[in-house]
């Protein structure tokens, strides 16, 4: 990776973790003003602060350590105040004087925020692209190379698929959402010749979905291409964009991954006989792949073999909830699966590197389109970390508010400062070993 790459790398992060941070202590701020309660300080980093201003009562800045935020509330019990200060009578303005029920709010509406920046994000994009999928109809069926994983656990050439979990589903990408792929149980209803039958997944393959991938677009894409390099045998032999390669040396070809098995497994120097369909009509050509044993093709875009459905205003919310409902509970179980074993926590589990690669990634690939949907699947885990109860994590301050609420008794300052700086310990340890674990895959 060049020093260009990795300045370009950094900078989509942070700008994505920027806007993550912001909203997220956003719903902290307003739900304090709403309740009279004094902010003293909106920061976008951790101190020191390099830049600011200040109205009424708030400081608004930005840290120089881009790695969170925080909303200093007036009244709120850390470890900097003093026994002097906490013996006073609470101020009509401080978080300590307020109904416990208040307090669940402000502390809750970090994470609320998060959520809401998730739905909108998917509602907005779904509102002004559509949805890109593709019908199950349109697909000949799975090719399932013997030493891909989807042979290991039982799929067969040309299988396919109807349904995942007992449901019948219309399109690809409901095969493959985060919260199927991280069920309890999974299975798939395929029909293989004739007959249909079901495959169960083993949660002994759940680490090996994970890491070598399952059913993606290489399984199911048709042999068409999406580009042509100039000058390469396909150029030269006449091939053109959207032509699409039905068979190979007489041997019928249906999908993306069949065709660019046979050319790299081709011999050197030996011509390969294709036979294309051009919008109906059937053309055959002879072509030699050049000295790396490419023909000098694309792999086909969704948008070739795909449809786009179109949404209005009311059914992008309906789909944006859907889908943040459904990305939501993929992340759960996710967790739920690292904490009970079925899956690796080293593999599974990314600190700063791995997600800024991610972000990169996403943005490269799919441009606007994938810094959002990253930007929005953060949104989502990010909420989810917070509500977790660890003390210093808005879950912790939440669990002793619900003491308190059915107690009707403050846990003492002394715990609250004691809880807190347990958890801090207990986040530092987690940030140490997800940035030793980025490392190690480095090398």
């Amino acid at each position: 990776m060049t020093f260009i790459e990795i300045l370009s790398t950094i900078g989509i992060f942070m700008g994505a973790l920027m806007i993550l941070v912001f909203i997220h202590e956003l719903g902290h701020f307003l739900a304090a003003k709403l309740f009279g309660m004094r902010v003293e300080r909106f920061s976008v980093g951790f101190p020191p602060r390099v830049w600011g201003f200040k109205k009424g009562d708030t400081d608004y800045c930005i840290g120089a350590t881009p790695l969170g935020g925080y909303v200093k509330i007036a009244g709120m019990v850390d470890e900097s105040m003093d026994n002097e200060f906490l013996e006073q009578e609470p101020q009509p303005w401080e978080y300590r004087s307020k109904p416990v029920w208040q307090r669940m709010v402000v502390i809750t509406a970090g994470v609320i925020f998060n959520m809401i920046l998730a739905f909108v994000i998917f509602s907005g994009m779904i509102m002004t692209n559509g949805k890109l999928v593709v019908p199950l109809e349109n697909i000949d069926g799975l090719y399932v190379p013997e030493e891909s994983i989807l042979h290991e656990i039982g799929f067969r050439n040309n299988d396919k698929i109807i349904g995942v979990n007992g449901e019948e589903v219309p399109y690809f990408n409901d095969l493959v959402s985060a919260s199927a792929l991280t069920s309890e149980n999974l299975n798939y209803q395929i029909i293989r010749n004739g007959e249909e039958i079901t495959i169960p997944v083993a949660s002994s393959f759940l680490d090996s979905i994970q890491t070598r991938g399952f059913i993606d677009g290489t399984s199911i894409a048709p042999s068409i291409f999406s580009q042509i390099e100039r000058g390469s045998p396909a150029a030269e032999a006449g091939l053109e964009v959207g032509d699409r390669v039905i068979a190979m040396n007489g041997e019928k070809v249906t999908t993306w991954l069949a065709f660019f098995n046979i050319v790299a497994n081709n011999e050197e120097g030996v011509p390969l006989d294709l036979t294309i369909d051009r919008s109906g009509e059937i053309l055959s050509f002879s072509i030699t792949p050049n000295e790396d044993n490419k023909l000098g093709v694309g792999a086909p875009q969704t948008y070739q073999f795909g449809t786009r459905i179109e949404y209005g205003f009311f059914e992008s919310i309906a789909a944006g909830w859907e889908e943040t409902a459904d990305q939501t509970t993929g992340i759960i179980q996710g967790f739920a699966r690292m904490i009970k074993g079925d899956i690796s926590v080293r593999q599974n589990l990314g600190g700063p590197i791995a997600i800024a690669e991610m972000t990169k990634q996403a943005t490269d690939s799919n441009g606007w389109i994938g810094f959002w949907t990253i930007t929005a699947l953060l949104s989502i885990t990010l909420a989810i970390m917070n509500i977790l109860p660890i003390p210093a994590l808005d879950g912790g301050h939440l669990v002793f508010l619900i003491y308190e609420g059915i107690t009707r008794k403050e846990p003492t300052e002394k715990v609250r400062i004691i809880a807190q700086n347990i958890g801090f310990f207990v986040l530092v340890t987690l940030m140490i070993f997800v940035v030793f674990n980025d490392v190690i895959k480095l090398f």
